[in-house]
């Protein structure tokens, strides 16, 4: 009888701390063994001369989601996860967005429906909170953090989804009660529609002035807040989707005074800029998100916060709205005001390979800090941990093994999402996953589908460290009690 269901023979094995070549033992969906000269699986793939990473996690995904302006994901969970797989992602975590006058709880339960037997991988959820009123608060949210959503999501924009800072600090209060981890998206509402409804009466209104309106002082700003409103509740807060030099620095500053802030960046970020929203007509409006590119001096700017630690997590924050249709980025046609087309890009399966290529492999980023942000930190951060993110003993057998030679010119038609466009169309890199892996199976090869949908797995969140508060109260102790 054979030892290990399958042997990877041979790699370079990557962790966020180290790296050495060995072989790894699969049994049972779980790595048995790491080692030298392990006995014969009944599957063997050489991976000598390659690198060994763990699954990807990819922590801010939209998909089956309706979007404050009434539009639909083009992407499910089925199309959505078998993208994210091509990719080397082995979870993802999507939100369960809640709309105002929505009971929470049938919102999480409307999602473990729109995903079951669909995911070709495992999978968990965060949620919207955009209306936190009293059984929201006293009821709905407590009990989905006893049952494993203990992150969510709130906004400081958007009319539809945007909280008062009276509000904020309500959920952070919660937050930091029931040990949940709270994400923000950071941009002052009022001030951006103020320069958006200056533009849009002067005539601007192509995608271009999108950024102008979204500028990084608005970012800015809103990042300062919502850390000073942390800081007065005493709980951890992250930031998602993190821009450019301006929101850093509030960061850096924040933790120089020893606060838990943590932070996220995207692909966007570091291989898009503000150029790519003025291109010839409205085809600008397939690279608006929000917060938007920047220029390339803050493209370095990320690239050095992913290697020096200032970015905990890099997620695609993967919003797909497909772009010659009606009900995407042309709801209100194809001469739109910036205002009114749907913000998002897609970018679930590209994450993975352009941060291994053009980062890890042109000397940007290290091997050990790209497995910190792709997969073990969201892991440690987002309660899956010890379960997923790391390639260790007793760890789900979620692994990438990775071509360093194969030359890539990325294409929507080698992409497996239902999207119509990519905005990384024409991209020249070398550097791409081979083989994907999750709990043991080989689920991709050569960037394409092997397994089913139906075989991904919900997971729960645990409890993790990154949510416990500083006990740095800024009130004196015989009232700090009452937060």
């Amino acid at each position: 009888m054979k030892t290990y269901d399958r042997v990877i023979r041979g790699g370079t094995v990557a962790t966020a701390s180290d790296t050495y070549v060995a072989d790894i033992g699969i049994k049972d969906g779980k790595i048995a063994a790491i080692g030298h000269d392990l006995a014969k699986g009944e599957e063997e793939t050489d991976a000598r001369g390659r690198i060994v990473t763990p699954g990807g996690i990819d922590s801010h995904v939209h998909m089956a989601q309706v979007s404050s302006m009434g539009v639909w994901t083009a992407d499910d969970f089925e199309s959505g996860t078998r993208s994210a797989m091509c990719g080397g992602t082995t979870t993802t975590i999507s939100f369960a967005a809640q709309h105002r006058g929505q009971s929470l709880r049938k919102v999480v339960d409307e999602y473990h429906a729109s995903a079951a037997g669909k995911t070709y991988i495992d999978y968990a959820f965060h949620m919207i909170v955009s209306d936190p009123n009293e059984q929201v608060l006293g009821q709905e949210l407590p009990a989905l953090i006893a049952d494993g959503l203990t992150s969510f999501k709130i906004y400081t924009t958007y009319d539809a989804l945007k909280l008062s800072d009276r509000q904020i600090l309500d959920v952070l209060s919660l937050a930091r009660r029931h040990g949940a981890m709270t994400m923000v998206h950071c941009e002052n509402h009022d001030a951006m529609m103020w320069v958006a409804e200056k533009l849009i009466a002067s005539g601007r209104t192509r995608p271009k002035y999108h950024c102008f309106s979204h500028n990084m002082p608005v970012e800015r700003e809103a990042t300062h807040r919502v850390i000073a409103l942390a800081e007065i509740v005493d709980t951890p807060v992250l930031i998602v989707h993190v821009s450019g030099r301006e929101a850093m620095d509030e960061i850096r500053r924040a933790r120089a005074r020893g606060l838990k802030v943590f932070a996220e960046t995207c692909p966007q970020y570091l291989f898009l800029t503000q150029d790519d929203l003025d291109k010839s007509g409205f085809d600008g409006a397939m690279c608006m998100c929000s917060p938007p590119p920047r220029d390339k001096i803050n493209q370095e700017y990320v690239w050095q916060g992913l290697r020096d630690g200032l970015f905990d997590v890099y997620s695609s924050d993967h919003a797909p709205y497909r772009f010659n249709d009606p009900k995407g980025k042309m709801l209100h046609g194809a001469n739109a005001n910036f205002k009114k087309v749907p913000n998002g890009v897609p970018g679930l399966e590209v994450r993975m390979p352009l941060l291994f290529a053009e980062g890890v492999l042109k000397g940007r980023l290290s091997l050990e800090r790209f497995v910190a942000v792709s997969a073990t930190n969201p892991a440690k951060l987002y309660g899956l941990y010890p379960q997923k993110g790391a390639i260790a003993v007793g760890f789900d057998a979620d692994l990438v093994v990775w071509d360093a030679t194969r030359e890539v010119t990325v294409s929507q038609k080698m992409l497996h999402d239902a999207m119509d466009y990519t905005p990384y169309e024409g991209l020249k890199t070398t550097g791409w996953c081979d083989e994907v892996f999750s709990r043991g199976e080989l689920v991709a090869k050569g960037g394409n589908p092997l397994a089913k949908p139906g075989r991904g797995r919900y997971l729960a969140h645990g409890p993790t460290d990154a949510t416990k508060p500083l006990g740095r109260s800024i009130f004196p102790e015989d009232i700090s009690d009452a937060f």
